[in-house]
């Protein structure tokens, strides 16, 4: 281990977590996990959208981001993505969620014609190929593996064994057909901090998969609503100056990162900052939770929102299991709620993105 991996390691042990109330019997638990020690780590690393960014933006310029997320060793990543499963039970109930499928979820059916088989067969095969470890796989294996994952509607983790290939090896083989190769390569190319960060610290660890937690079953929470009065009151919640403040400080770290004045680590430092945090949580969800106007439109929001959130995290929570050290990217807006519901679990404790992502 070299000594900046070890330091930097040792810096982000993080302290234990904040006790909880003396009549919470869940605070018993809390503490048996403390005496126990060694509780797993979260690193939840706020990002804007990278499709915000222009077409033109030299994905280099991530690569020392890249760096200093690769130092701090994650045993697993989360993304901001539907899994396969949730694809296919909003399909399925597309009355309740219409056009949610349509608008996040990949489509899987030309990787399930091409294996000849449906989704659980997918999943089964992945978790008997997945469960020998095996650092060099076959190239004709890590295409059978992405065609897959592309069949489970995993795109993410497809490019993930794509990016594990040698150069040499990405092309079309087995069930890995053209069609699903330009797939990949079209993900490979696509502006998203699931592609672009995610799959390729993903591939420089080498693990086998992302892990999409994203959320959507809770957006019927509220229902029913009025279209039109709905999306109005928004636009008047949202009409306040701590959104002003920080919609008009994003604009600018995007301009300063785009004319190359701003570094990606130091706006990836701003977005995870506390301000913007304050600002978010006062002229979004706050102004939500105190709407008065009438319809309870802004709680109705607040329910969609915290609903989605509570899942996040509760699938995040199953990616950690008993030991990892996870990093979870996800959209900035999520990560105060990422982080103090990650702050109720008992065996978790979350890491300060500062201390990763310090300057030099």
């Amino acid at each position: 281990m070299s000594i900046f991996l070890a330091a930097l390691l040792a810096a982000t042990t993080p302290s234990a977590p904040i006790a909880s109330e003396a009549n919470d019997p869940v605070s018993t638990v809390d503490q048996a996990a403390r005496d126990r020690g060694e509780l797993s780590e979260v690193l939840v690393l706020g990002s804007a959208h990278l499709s915000s960014l222009p077409e033109n933006f030299d994905t280099k310029r991530l690569n020392p981001l890249l760096d200093r997320l690769e130092g701090w060793q994650p045993d697993a990543i989360a993304i901001e993505s539907l899994d396969g499963p949730q694809c296919d039970f909003l399909r399925a109930y597309e009355h309740a969620y219409d056009g949610t499928a349509e608008t996040y979820c990949p489509d899987p059916t030309p990787a399930r014609e091409a294996l000849g088989i449906g989704a659980a067969q997918a999943h089964r095969e992945i978790g008997e190929l997945l469960a020998e470890a095996a650092p060099d796989r076959p190239a004709s294996q890590r295409r059978q593996l992405g065609a897959l994952f592309l069949a489970m509607s995993d795109p993410n983790s497809a490019l993930v064994q794509w990016l594990r290939l040698p150069e040499a090896e990405r092309h079309a083989g087995g069930a890995l057909s053209d069609q699903l190769v330009q797939t990949l390569a079209k993900r490979m190319a696509r502006m998203s901090e699931s592609s672009l960060i995610a799959a390729r610290l993903a591939a420089r660890l080498g693990h086998e998969r992302v892990y999409p937690v994203d959320d959507h079953t809770g957006d019927i929470a509220g229902q029913p609503i009025d279209e039109e009065s709905f999306g109005k009151h928004l636009r008047q919640i949202w009409d306040n100056p701590a959104t002003a403040k920080r919609l008009a400080a994003y604009q600018e770290w995007q301009n300063e990162l785009e004319d190359g004045t701003l570094s990606v680590l130091e706006w990836y430092r701003r977005h995870n900052a506390d301000e913007p945090a304050r600002l978010a949580m006062a002229g979004d969800f706050g102004a939500a939770a105190g709407s008065t106007l009438p319809g309870n439109n802004g709680r109705k929001y607040l329910a969609y929102w915290e609903t989605r959130n509570l899942r996040m995290v509760a699938n995040l929570r199953q990616v950690i299991g008993d030991e990892r050290r996870v990093l979870a990217i996800v959209g900035v807006s999520h990560k105060p709620y990422y982080e103090r519901y990650l702050r109720m679990t008992s065996d978790v404790v979350v890491v300060d993105t500062d201390v990763v992502l310090k300057a030099d």
